[in-house]
């Protein structure tokens, strides 16, 4: 079964693009169009899809709305917002709504398709222009030179799972380079985002650039 898609724009042209761009790939199926924030929300309890390509300025509820409802009641959907903008605002409030993918709209098809397969598979997708943006704003927000004292909360196995979280590895991944069950994966996540204060990969991740566990 391929990986299914909800589109969600306001305008028609780039829907359409979009879907011709997504038809060429057998391994993703568009099962689904919204025009505004209200449609997307239904749809995604409707149609239940693995991958959201959210717009942020729409009538209505925009993407940034839309996208709290539905990672609050579907955290299991992925949803990468595709956009014009790469304003540290715009960034921020979308990472902390709990998207897994921040990319721009002249992004190139086939970049496009391997960030929706990523994101499918329980990685997070930044471009790395925008990460260093939001980087940057991340460290406005905190003024602590070292680390705190959260950070060495973590056990050793913790810190190895948050590294490769980092690296945008899938928890199926990370449980083979770690030679762990995928449920030790979970479990080490959770207690991850526990003791960070997170609520999801993204911000794990930028937690562990920020703090040098790796490098970009």
């Amino acid at each position: 079964m391929g990986i299914k898609i909800l589109i969600v724009d306001d305008h028609v042209l780039l829907r359409e693009g979009l879907v011709k761009i997504l038809s060429l790939d057998n391994d993703l199926e568009v099962i689904g169009e919204a025009s505004r924030g209200e449609e997307a929300v239904a749809l995604a309890r409707e149609l239940t899809p693995d991958v959201i390509l959210m717009d942020i300025n729409m009538p209505g509820i925009n993407g940034i709305e839309a996208t709290k409802v539905i990672k609050t009641e579907m955290p299991q959907i992925g949803i990468i917002a595709l956009t014009i903008h790469d304003d540290e605002e715009y960034i921020f409030e979308l990472v902390r709504a709990g998207v897994s993918g921040y990319v721009l709209k002249d992004i190139q098809p086939e970049r496009l398709i391997a960030a929706i397969k990523d994101v499918a598979q329980g990685k997070s997708v930044i471009h790395p222009a925008i990460t260093a943006k939001l980087l940057g704003e991340f460290n406005r927000l905190s003024e602590r030179k070292t680390r705190p004292s959260s950070f060495d909360d973590l056990t050793i196995r913790e810190l190895d799972v948050l590294e490769l979280i980092a690296k945008g590895m899938a928890n199926k991944d990370i449980a083979q380079s770690l030679f762990i069950s995928e449920k030790t994966v979970k479990n080490h996540i959770t207690n991850i985002f526990r003791k960070l204060s997170v609520d999801d990969r993204t911000q794990a991740a930028l937690y562990a650039i920020k703090n040098k566990l790796v490098n970009l």
